[in-house]
């Protein structure tokens, strides 16, 4: 078993933050649990956690951190120093919102993440609150109505390398990759958890470092995602990729 549970919360920075803050609430249907500095953060409504999206107003866009929670103490405090055999760290944080302690480091490419494991359980507001036991907030059916944070997508311009961090320092588990003719590894799908994949890379055309690809959030059926494009339609949402098998 990994030691790594799951996988997030992300920050993702953006130089248009109102705009952006309308787009994850209005038509990709989050909620709003607190504001802080420039900073929003934001959830899906079958996220157990406080938060699975930090969206911060910043100069540029991309990845601010990705978070990683460990099983335990225990698991935290083994690969913190896995991390630090393999020279990435950078050092400890006092976390985030309803988070504590967290290790920071950097992945080879210099995607930064942060290793924790103490966190609170959401507590949702008397309007938000669900009569079922099973989940942790009452469904709004606002938007795409967005129930997680579903796996996360990073640029690399070295794809082995990291993958081989991953599974060496971090424990996870590779799934499948890409491998062309001449040997260059231009793709790795991985997990730690019964997921098909949580953490991808996928080589980066530019050869450039630190750069996001995508972070995706899951609904639970085709139906919801095919909703989903036509509520991008309705909003003037450009749609790079059509649904599609994948």
């Amino acid at each position: 078993m990994s030691e790594i549970a799951h996988l997030g919360p992300v920050e993702l920075l953006t130089p248009t933050g109102e705009e952006s803050l309308r787009f994850f609430v209005d038509v990709m249907g989050l909620e709003v649990e607190a504001e802080e500095g420039r900073s929003a953060y934001l959830r899906g409504w079958g996220d157990y956690q406080r938060w699975s999206l930090k969206l911060t107003e910043a100069d540029t866009s991309g990845m601010g951190y990705l978070g990683l929670r460990a099983w335990s103490p225990d698991a935290l405090e083994r690969r913190v120093a896995a991390v630090e055999a393999a020279g990435l760290g950078i050092g400890w944080t006092d976390g985030d919102l309803g988070r504590g302690p967290s290790y920071r480091f950097r992945d080879p490419d210099g995607h930064v993440f942060e290793l924790y494991h103490e966190v609170e359980r959401y507590d949702p507001p008397e309007h938000l609150r669900p009569s079922l036991k099973n989940v942790p907030q009452r469904y709004t059916g606002r938007g795409c109505a967005i129930k997680r944070l579903d796996h996360v997508n990073l640029l690399a311009a070295n794809v082995r390398v990291n993958r081989e961090f991953c599974v060496d320092a971090l424990g996870y588990r590779l799934y499948e990759r890409v491998e062309l003719d001449d040997g260059t590894e231009t793709g790795a799908w991985m997990s730690a958890s019964i997921a098909a994949h949580e953490l991808i890379y996928t080589r980066d055309a530019y050869d450039a470092h630190g750069r996001l690809h995508h972070a995706a959030f899951w609904v639970d059926t085709r139906e919801e995602c095919m909703r989903a494009a036509d509520i991008w339609l309705d909003n003037d949402i450009f749609i790079e990729a059509a649904p599609s098998k994948h």
